[in-house]
């Protein structure tokens, strides 16, 4: 099933044209968002991987290509504060304020949750490209996004 391009609009619209996971802007990158699947379902390469998920608006978040790509079909990782399994960071159920700071000026996020702990790592939200873009990014005024500070 394909995602209709009103709901992908409606979706990106909603998320300020922002990766719902590491926050990078697809009008900074030049690059599109993608429509991840928060609960995976099943495709026709990894018929396995449904774990319930449709293509409903709640279950769809805007995702740069790269957390799409280490999300994968991922719902929990381990929270390296604790050693336990955490559930992802989910952008329809949760607020992003109460799970995740800006540091460093705003080269890196952090977990303040075991959710947002074990997100940061397991979508490798501080990995060395998307650092050195923030830096250049804070440079010119576009980043952190407005009220993330």
């Amino acid at each position: 099933m394909t995602i209709l391009e009103a709901l992908r609009r409606q979706v990106n619209e909603e998320a300020n044209y922002r990766c719902e996971y590491c926050k990078t802007s697809s009008r900074s990158t030049g690059t599109s968002l993608v429509m991840e699947h928060i609960l995976p379902r099943a495709s026709l390469l990894v018929p396995r991987a449904s774990l319930g998920g449709s293509d409903n608006r709640n279950n769809l978040a805007a995702s740069c290509y790269r957390c799409n790509e280490f999300k994968g079909a991922k719902t929990e990782a381990i929270d390296p504060e604790t050693g336990q399994l955490a559930l992802l960071f989910n952008p329809r159920t949760q607020i992003w304020f109460n799970q995740f700071a800006w540091v460093n000026g705003g080269t890196h996020r952090i977990g303040v949750t075991p959710t947002s702990r074990a997100t940061v790592v397991a979508l490798r939200l501080n990995n060395e490209n998307v650092v050195e873009a923030r830096a250049i990014w804070i440079e010119f005024g576009w980043h952190p996004p407005a009220g993330e500070s």
